[in-house]
């Protein structure tokens, strides 16, 4: 009798250990939590950063998981607005209980969940990964703590730009820009880098988040041309500096007009050409947009190869989204969402390592000299909360974006 007891107090033992939180955590898949726009006038952006992430992981889960443990995106829309951005925050944290959040979109819906993300780690970690964004709050005191980037800042955009133009002549720079967060942080880097070298900006004009290719920028030209300037930056997102693009051409200034990477190269490109086509003018000549990833059109590097691979398998957008958006079959937004997801992974597989024991923070600070197959490594270290540091230059050539060789065609 005592033998019979004895055995069935280790029967229930042995099913006891099985279905410890242990257990059931070693089964259960990553996930990723991930507010962005996936409807409105940015809604590409979401969309594309989303298909990137989503083809690695998809791969990455037929072939197993990480560690036998699935990688799901767990995405809310937020229209690029940040009202919803902080409420999809909190659910995503409270509610459906995340590793950590992914993969956000834009600078005045990350601003805003800022204090947010600071105020849920008094209680336990949360971290906000990679998000598509190059500000400067998510890089400084207090949130820098509860952040990792993997693109390099506005400023460090910004500052190449000028640079670049200063170098071939032109310093007369006007800005266009978003009239918020984004736009303030990416003026701010223009006005910093121009001071170094003893200028100023030219011209400002603004616009309102939100503003589609249909609305006019006529205003907003006739400031920027009252500046006399020899180029412009600007600040925005790809309806708006398409618009902005489209009636600064209308007026016969031919300067050339240089974009951040947040713009979106290939929507607003394909906003510009759809027009060229029905009004027979191109507007696509003398553009140049900063990239905080290489382009995808470089296939001597592995993570170019690898992430046009995925992408011919056409990666569907977020369900219940995009059923009125055209895919894009490569771009800078989804090739970061790609590479996003990449280094995200790396450090999964970190947090299953015995050494970690889940610590997701100590996992990604003990990255170092990570191969990611674009030709430089990423870094991340106490202090260093910025993976990489590249700014990359493309202009338009036969109706698409390549890189920029050589500035020197448009010296004054």
């Amino acid at each position: 009798m005592n033998k019979v007891f004895s055995l069935l107090v280790m029967f229930l033992l042995s099913i006891t250990l099985f279905c410890s939180p242990a257990a059931a955590q070693e089964n259960r898949p990553f996930l990723l939590g991930m507010s962005a726009a996936f409807t409105g006038p940015s809604k590409g952006l979401g969309i594309e950063l989303y298909r990137g992430s989503k083809a690695y992981f998809d791969r990455i889960n037929q072939q197993g998981g990480i560690n036998g443990r699935k990688v799901v995106i767990k995405y809310m829309d937020d229209g690029y607005n940040p009202e919803p951005a902080i409420r999809n925050t909190i659910k995503l944290i409270e509610k459906d209980g995340v590793d950590c959040l992914f993969n956000y979109v834009g600078t005045p819906t990350v601003t805003r969940v800022l204090p947010v993300i600071k105020h849920f780690n008094s209680q336990e970690p949360e971290y906000l990964f990679f998000p598509f964004t190059g500000a400067q709050p998510q890089r400084e005191f207090p949130y820098e703590e509860y952040v990792f980037n993997l693109r390099a800042s506005y400023r460090q955009e910004t500052w190449g730009l000028v640079h670049n133009l200063y170098m071939i002549g032109r310093q007369r720079i006007a800005v266009f820009y978003q009239a918020d967060a984004y736009g303030r942080s990416g003026w701010d880097g223009i006005r910093k880098a121009l001071t170094e070298k003893d200028l100023s900006i030219v011209a400002e004009a603004t616009y309102r988040r939100g503003s589609s290719f249909r609305e006019s920028m006529k205003e907003q030209v006739e400031i920027i041309n009252r500046g006399r300037p020899d180029a412009i930056i600007a600040v925005g997102a790809y309806e708006a500096c398409a618009a902005f693009i489209r009636d600064t051409r209308d007026a016969g200034i031919d300067v050339p007009i240089c974009n951040l990477s947040f713009v979106g190269s290939e929507n607003m490109l394909g906003l510009l050409t759809g027009l060229g086509k029905k009004t027979g003018k191109d507007y696509t000549e003398s553009l140049i947009n900063s990239q905080t990833v290489p382009s995808y059109e470089d296939t001597s590097l592995t993570a170019v190869r690898e992430y046009r691979e995925l992408m011919a398998e056409n990666p569907p957008p977020p369900e219940g989204f995009g059923k009125d958006y055209q895919l894009q079959k490569y771009s800078f937004t989804s090739f970061e969402g790609y590479l996003n997801a990449k280094v995200m992974a790396r450090i999964l597989e970190r947090v299953t390592l015995p050494q970690y024991q889940g610590n997701i923070y100590a996992a990604t600070l003990s990255i170092r000299n990570l191969d990611i197959g674009i030709g430089t490594d990423v870094n991340f270290g106490r202090g260093k909360h910025q993976g990489l540091d590249e700014v990359y230059y493309s202009t338009v050539s036969d109706g698409k974006f390549v890189p920029l060789k050589d500035w020197k065609r448009w010296s004054k």
